[in-house]
């Protein structure tokens, strides 16, 4: 099976997602990511102010086979939650890389993005 994977973007290889905009990112979890969870049925993010960091734990997922942890690709201060995916968490599983992103993040000096998978290597690494 062959999963979208945006080129303008950076990968953890657990699967969530950064797209970056200047000091700021973007940040979400991969359509290979949302297909293996199933249904989401709950999602919980930090709120505005909050500070997460590259590769650590700052939320959960939960689908109808699991509850997952969701790990900062980069670091920095939360600047917005996606509103829309705690009334509608479906929108992680239709839309992963747009309508459902989950938070926007000002990002720290080393914010750990440049480490990150770029798409060819996120892409070999789930084939």
């Amino acid at each position: 099976m062959s999963f979208e994977i945006p080129d303008d973007r950076r990968y953890l290889d657990s699967h969530e997602w950064a797209r970056k905009d200047d000091d700021t990112a973007r940040i979400g979890i991969s359509a290979f990511a949302q297909d293996e969870l199933g249904d989401i049925v709950f999602v919980e993010l930090p709120e505005e102010g909050d500070t997460v960091e590259s590769d650590e734990q700052f939320g959960v997922v939960e689908s109808i086979k699991a509850v997952s942890d969701l790990h900062s690709p980069v670091s920095g201060t939360v600047t917005a939650a996606n509103d829309a995916v705690f009334d509608a968490p479906e929108l992680v599983n239709d839309d992963p890389y747009d309508e459902g992103w989950l938070l926007e993040v000002d990002l720290d000096e080393d914010s750990g993005y440049e480490d990150l998978l770029d798409a060819d290597a996120y892409r070999d690494q789930i084939e």
